[in-house]
């Protein structure tokens, strides 16, 4: 089994506003992640808000510790619920392949221009809380080294939702309305 993690917690500083509630296509782009997840995943949770359109996880072991805090916080959920594995994704990802989770196993793997977009084992739950416990980087690619993850390159490279200039890029190419979020 398979738990889908959106990765939820950060502060959107460089998009001025909650960019999990910026709107593309119709959705915010948080609803696009949780559905992007459920497609491939048995199930989703959202690490790092207190409100959204799945069950929630606080980060671990707190609030402010970046991706590898919400990583933690979804292996050690998966490990404890018995899932295999973790598929985590960032809520600023759009145009994910529809094959992701495919390309991705065997786990560990990770996109390699986008690391938050990954697929763990759950048993690297102990790796993360010793790099997260650790005074060494709390970083993804203390991860990745500590579980022997593949980068893995797409033929396409999902887009990275960091300002409102890309969001805004994105609805240029779907032929959207740049008006509003």
């Amino acid at each position: 089994m398979i738990l889908g993690a959106v990765l939820a917690g950060g502060q959107s500083s460089r998009f001025g506003s909650d960019k999990a509630l910026a709107e593309l296509d119709g959705a915010t782009l948080l609803a696009r992640a949780v559905d992007s997840l459920s497609a491939w995943c048995d199930h989703v949770v959202v690490v790092g808000r207190e409100e959204a359109p799945a069950p929630t996880l606080p980060d671990w072991p707190c609030a402010g510790m970046g991706p590898l805090g919400g990583i933690a916080a979804a292996l050690r959920f998966a490990r404890d619920e018995g899932y295999e594995a973790v598929l985590t994704l960032g809520v600023d990802a759009a145009g994910l392949p529809d094959d992701l989770p495919a390309l991705l196993a065997p786990a560990p793997a990770y996109v390699a221009s986008q690391p938050v977009i990954g697929l763990w084992p759950a048993s690297a739950a102990d790796a993360v809380a010793a790099i997260l416990r650790g005074s060494g980087k709390h970083s993804l690619r203390a991860l990745a080294e500590a579980t022997g993850a593949r980068a893995v390159r797409l033929g396409r490279e999902p887009a990275n939702i960091n300002t409102e200039a890309d969001l805004a890029a994105l609805r240029g190419q779907a032929g959207e309305n740049h008006d509003g979020l």
